[in-house]
């Protein structure tokens, strides 16, 4: 989609969803990664797997090639997190990583709806633990995700001019 393309990453409640949401606004081509490439499967094969389980939310690699290999814009953000991640981040040309501190994660976790993943008790403690020793995120340039989210995807923006972005 991108002549180059950019993946926005982080833990749940770090603001992916609203930086992608803000990019379009912007008008940049954007991939909302947990809405358009996300299934339940196993993160080394890709076969689909049933239930609902953090380990298994992947991204369709086959998909994700298709994507960037098409260079109809002049860039594109994929926005999301997935535990397959290590199966195509080298077809990015730079990561964003989101990051809040503890406290800021903690507020963000009890605004959570009901219904959104990192809701539930039990969710709520693996964004902890994941937000605590950075595993299922992939290395990337840290982005203060705390905060105002116009700030947030200005910083993207300006990272993204640096690295070639024409604007959108």
């Amino acid at each position: 989609m991108g002549v180059r393309n950019y993946l926005v990453e982080g833990v749940s409640c770090t603001g992916k969803t609203s930086v992608a949401t803000e990019l379009e606004r912007r008008g940049h081509q954007v991939v909302h990664g947990d809405r358009e490439l996300a299934y339940q499967g196993d993160p080394v094969t890709g076969a689909p797997l049933p239930g609902v389980r953090h380990e298994h939310h992947v991204w369709d690699v086959g998909r994700v090639r298709e994507l960037v290999a098409d260079r109809s814009a002049p860039v594109t953000f994929f926005c999301g997190g997935s535990r397959n991640h290590p199966r195509f981040v080298d077809l990015f040309d730079e990561v964003f990583v989101l990051d809040v501190d503890r406290q800021t994660l903690l507020d963000r976790l009890d605004h959570r709806p009901a219904d959104e993943w990192g809701a539930r008790p039990d969710e709520r403690e693996l964004v902890l633990r994941v937000h605590r020793t950075g595993e299922d995120v992939p290395a990337g340039t840290p982005i203060d995700a705390t905060r105002p989210l116009g700030e947030v995807v200005d910083e993207i923006e300006r990272r993204a001019v640096r690295a070639g972005l024409a604007g959108p």
